[in-house]
């Protein structure tokens, strides 16, 4: 037995020793061979024994936005992701550049201001937009810039951001988001995603300039970067007398204490001035769409939003993050033009904290668990109205309205248990209270009406969530959850200058159920949602009285409906088309979103359709781009017909508009410039509505629509040094 042993021994030790020799041998013909290809034979047989070989796998670095969209694709609904890089071909000077091709999303620009009116799922569908947007929660960097007072647009011209997450409905579970609409978050450049200066200049049609410079780096350690940016946009507008300017100011500071501790401070502050274009009516918009019925103006002196995020890793399997917001949006409306203007005080303040573990086994199953926290408070908010006389621009105080100590505060437990390799279980359980106090406290006017002038409640709710994503394979999943949403309104809503005395207003709750689909191949990336909402109390925007001079806006009046339901398809899919053995290729990207939203069995109302969005939405478009960086584009937007009132009885027509564009992008991305053509057709076209109650009981035309803009031309040159 000995003697075998040592046989064995002996015969292992031979074979590896061939082996090894086996292995020099081929490294050295391996480096002879590359030598003899450069300069000779005698060469590498005298490298070949002194050389090692080293073997080095370099693995490319997923970008920001990258890891976003991985995140997003293990949610069990529709959630996707928009490289701003990607929108910045074109004029990105809005956020319906930026929200275009994404599926179940309606975002139009009125006569392309900074008045965006943006709705996912029916979300404050026809809520007046000039000045706020309802039914979404809007966040920068994680951190809400949406309150109990809503959400002003002036922060919506999206300077500095990096990329753009875009959750609909409750899968924004994980940003306390419970609104009907879900959460849109951006996300701001960094020293790392924008590294080095930036100067870039836009200009096209109507008046539309923008400039924007920037710098950004890392330390030499590389554990800090920043990022600062100054922007400066502005436009003489399409309706006639419309002309906007604005400003920003954007600093971006991180910084890594070690490899538990890091922070980031984000500091943004934007001023801006424009004038409103009118709206009118489908005869106006057809004989001229530039004019402008009715003046009026909004002036913010400075909107200051500040964040702060530190995280703090506890071990491998858990980490700690602590936020917090500080949202300071005053508001001049009316400013000009208008009869009775208001000045706008709001000032919110954001606590948040969020507890991640993951890899912890539950009942046997990996398990990954958040424990999050988030509360926004209105320390500050409140309206003064006046009455002006135009022609003097002297102002008569009218009423004083205060919404100070309002809040909206989520706890929110959530886990996602992996059943098996295939499937995973995401649960969820939010504990919501909306804290409402409205009151005036100061009017010229009598209350003759039983209406209070004083509105304070607290409503406590507990939203479920279940959903289950299966892995089919690789490159299919299937999905499906139910969830529960909750939309307060926001304090204006109850009441503000309007009338002396308040409407309250109940908490909007809904139950959603959707299923759908992922897939990706090499050639094609998509997915196919099918949603239906069950609402109760939905918050709806009626326009009673028509606009007229000094009163632009005319008369409105917020209140909870009856039961409503809201339904339909959110279908997306990017496709490569073709590509070339030197790397010219063609693509094409395209959304589809169908919108069904009606009343179950309203008394007056029966089952009509809600107005104001259209059912049919699709966008695509096709895109070539040369190796050597230039790139041409035809796209198109379609929209259907849709109703302008809650009797259905009048329609905005549908309306298909088409654009192309140009540019050149350098291989390196230090520079690159475009040409952005916009409504090819010079089509007349109402691009957004306001909303009517019985368009056959009006006196007047309907004057219920903006109209869009027409033929435009948009350049812009950027360089990176």
């Amino acid at each position: 037995m000995k003697k075998k042993a040592n046989s064995m021994r002996h015969e292992a030790s031979r074979n590896h020793s061939i082996a090894a020799s086996r292995a020099a041998l081929l490294r050295s013909l391996s480096v002879g061979a590359a030598l003899c290809i450069s300069g000779g034979i005698a060469g590498a047989q005298e490298a070949a024994p002194q050389v090692e070989e080293t073997v080095v796998i370099k693995a490319k670095a997923l970008k920001e936005s990258e890891k976003a969209k991985a995140r997003l694709d293990k949610v069990p609904g529709t959630a996707s992701v928009v490289n701003n890089a990607d929108v910045e071909r074109g004029r990105a000077a809005n956020a319906e550049d930026v929200l275009a091709y994404q599926p179940g999303v309606f975002a139009a620009a009125t006569s392309g201001t900074g008045a965006n009116k943006i709705s996912i799922r029916g979300s404050g569908l026809n809520t007046f937009y000039q000045g706020y947007s309802l039914g979404i929660k809007y966040l920068y960097d994680g951190l809400p810039i949406t309150g109990p007072g809503g959400t002003q647009e002036d922060l919506l011209t999206l300077g500095g951001v990096d990329y753009t997450e875009i959750l609909n409905g409750a899968n924004a579970f994980a940003y306390s988001a419970l609104s009907l609409g879900g959460a849109i978050n951006f996300v701001t450049h960094t020293g790392r995603s924008s590294p080095g200066n930036f100067v870039s200049v836009e200009a096209g049609s109507y008046g539309y300039r923008k400039y924007q410079v920037s710098t950004g780096g890392v330390s030499a350690s590389g554990d800090t970067d920043y990022y600062f940016a100054y922007i400066h946009n502005q436009r003489d507008g399409f309706q006639r007398n419309t002309p906007n300017t604005g400003e920003d100011y954007i600093f971006n500071l991180g910084h890594k204490f070690n490899d538990r501790l890091e922070t980031r401070l984000v500091v943004r502050h934007r001023g801006e001035e424009l004038m409103n274009g009118s709206t009118l009516s489908l005869a106006q918009i057809e004989a001229d769409p530039r004019q402008n019925r009715l003046l009026s103006g909004r002036r913010k002196p400075g909107t200051t939003l500040i964040t702060s995020k530190t995280t703090y890793t506890l071990d491998d399997q858990s980490k700690v993050e602590f936020g917090l917001a500080y949202n300071d949006y005053p508001l001049d409306n009316g400013w000009a033009y208008t009869t009775t203007p208001q000045d706008w005080k709001s000032t919110d303040l954001t606590t948040s904290l969020r507890y991640l573990r993951t890899g912890d086994r539950l009942f046997g199953k990996l398990s990954n668990s958040t424990v999050s926290f988030s509360s926004t408070n209105l320390v500050r908010g409140d309206v003064t109205g006046y009455n002006q006389n135009v022609a003097t621009g002297v102002r008569t105080f009218s009423q004083y309205t205060k919404y100070s100590g309002s809040r909206d505060t989520v706890l929110a437990l959530g886990n996602d248990l992996r059943l098996n390799d295939q499937t995973t279980l995401s649960t969820g359980l939010s504990f919501i209270e909306v804290d409402r106090d409205v009151r005036i406290e100061n009017a010229i006017r009598a209350n003759t009406t039983s209406n209070p002038q004083s509105v304070k409640y607290i409503d406590r709710t507990v939203a479920p969530r279940i959903g289950l994503r299966f892995e089919a394979s690789p490159t299919l999943q299937f999905f499906g959850n139910v969830s529960r949403s909750v939309d307060p309104p926001v304090t204006w809503q109850i009441g503000s200058t309007g009338n002396p005395y308040l409407r309250p207003l109940m908490p909007q709750k809904a139950t959603t159920a959707e299923v759908g689909l992922r897939a990706n191949s090499d050639n094609h990336e998509g997915s196919l949602t099918f949603y239906r909402t069950w609402v109760s109390n939905e918050l709806l925007t009626v326009q009673i009285a028509p606009p007229t001079v000094g009163n632009p806006l005319g008369d409105n009046v917020n209140m909870n409906a009856s039961k409503t339901i809201h339904q339909g398809i959110e279908a997306g899919l990017s496709s490569k088309l073709w590509k070339s053995r030197a790397g010219d290729r063609v693509s094409y990207r395209q959304a589809y979103t169908w919108n069904d939203f009606n009343y179950r069995n309203d008394p007056t109302f029966g089952k009509n359709e809600l107005p104001s969005l259209p059912r049919h939405v699709y966008q695509g478009e096709l895109l070539f781009q040369q190796a050597g960086g230039f790139y041409a584009g035809l796209n198109v937007r379609a929209t259907s017909s849709y109703y302008a009132d809650f009797a259905n009885t009048l329609k905005a027509p549908s309306v298909t508009i088409w654009g192309a564009k140009f540019g050149y992008e350098e291989p390196g991305k230090k520079w690159k410039a475009f040409l952005d053509f916009r409504n090819l057709g010079d089509k007349r076209y109402a691009v957004a509505a306001n909303t009517a109650y019985d368009a056959r009981a009006l006196t007047t035309p309907a004057y219920n629509f903006y109209p869009g803009d027409g033929f435009s031309i948009y350049s812009g040159l950027s360089y990176r040094f």
